[in-house]
């Protein structure tokens, strides 16, 4: 998967951040050509390093958002360790950290100090709340993002009670979104020559993506609740079972797709009936039209109701498990990528002409390449790191 230099060849990163979202944002920036040196506690590491399940011995999830990295064991709790992290951040172009909002300006590691030695120096801080406002000093993770953005209210069934998922999806939202205000700021220290801070809120991207629930509320004066796998905006629109028990989506978000999906179902007729003609009618009368759907879905297996979509283009897709994912030509050909033992996961999340992507190569015991890091940067391999 390996081919010419990524746009971010030559760009140093150094991550400070341990669990999730500052991860997240060092492989974001790895995968398209900085080199990430990862800082550890060297005595326990990363806590992710302990996450279920594992491999080996080695935390898959960790795995998925370390590999290729490299791994220098300092104590920030210590004063020589803080004074090493000074020194090295003078080397780098990136910072990335996660710890709670005024943390690094006790250890004296804030943007005005690591600035002075480095001026050119981007510093991305993930945090719960952000750097600023009156919840900045809060603790928080994931699911305190998922739940204080709103998503959890809007996520699920009106007859149960509010979800967050089973994932990192605040944290990755927010590290993704790091890695974004970090290409920014290092285009415009390009004109500039002066980095900048990226202050990112666990809670923000997460916010932003569910924002019309705040615009239907602050124009129209309703709270929206949850609706289960509908939109609320178009329809028919789901997720729906087959005669075989397994399920697929169908997404007649417009017009033209609702017509086709009709057709496809032998049931050209439904265009006609007053009910069903208009995307507002069927929004409308939704209960009927999805019922309709829900039957003719019923009445065949989930790969021949699929073909029958494919052929009138109708938008639809198998609900897929892992196990399809890994088997589906598509994506092994376009998305995956190994990293040894037979493990796979999802590559870059985009792609760019004239790049195909990195090379996973390894996951980093820790502190693996404190020594060889210290001689790059022309520090002492033997000194103290606290």
């Amino acid at each position: 998967m390996t081919g010419t230099q990524g746009p971010l060849a030559g760009v140093r990163v150094l991550e400070l951040g341990a669990g999730y979202a500052a991860p997240t944002a060092g492989r974001m920036l790895r995968d398209f050509g900085a080199d990430v040196v990862k800082v550890e506690d060297p005595t326990g590491g990363d806590y992710a390093r302990q996450w279920v399940p594992q491999k080996d011995g080695l935390s898959l999830g960790f795995c998925r958002l370390n590999a290729g990295k490299r791994s220098v064991g300092v104590d920030l709790r210590t004063v020589d360790g803080r004074a090493t992290i000074r020194r090295m951040a003078a080397h780098f172009d990136v910072v990335v950290e996660s710890f709670r909002p005024g943390r690094l300006e006790e250890w004296g590691l804030g943007y005005p100090e690591l600035s002075a030695d480095n001026p050119g120096l981007v510093l991305a801080r993930v945090s719960g709340f952000g750097q600023t406002g009156p919840y900045r000093q809060r603790p928080g993770f994931g699911t305190v993002a998922e739940t204080s953005s709103g998503f959890a209210h809007i996520n699920g069934w009106p007859e149960l009670p509010p979800t967050s998922p089973p994932f990192g999806f605040a944290d990755s939202i927010a590290g993704i979104s790091a890695a974004m205000g970090v290409g920014m700021t290092l285009f415009q220290r390009s004109a500039s020559g002066r980095g900048g801070v990226v202050d990112v809120a666990l809670y923000e991207p997460l916010m932003f993506i569910v924002g019309d629930m705040l615009l239907k509320y602050s124009g129209l004066g309703e709270v929206q609740g949850r609706i289960g796998n509908a939109t609320g905006a178009a329809s028919p629109r789901g997720i729906y079972e087959a005669a075989d028990g397994r399920f697929l989506s169908i997404a007649a978000s417009n017009q033209a797709i609702a017509v086709r999906l009709f057709q496809a179902m032998g049931r050209s007729e439904l265009v006609a009936d007053p009910r069903f003609a208009t995307g507002s009618a069927r929004l409308e009368h939704n209960d009927l039209v999805q019922q309709e759907v829900r039957d003719w879905v019923r009445s065949l297996d989930r790969d021949a109701a699929l073909a029958v979509l494919e052929e009138y283009e109708v938008v639809s897709a198998p609900v897929n498990d892992a196990a399809d994912i890994v088997a589906d030509p598509h994506f092994r050909e376009r998305t995956l990528v190994g990293l040894g033992g037979g493990l796979v996961m999802p590559g870059p999340i985009l792609h760019l002409d004239g790049y195909a992507g990195p090379a996973y190569d390894g996951v980093p015991g820790v502190g693996e390449h404190t020594a060889e890091v210290f001689a790059e940067l022309g520090m002492d391999p033997t000194a103290k790191a606290g």
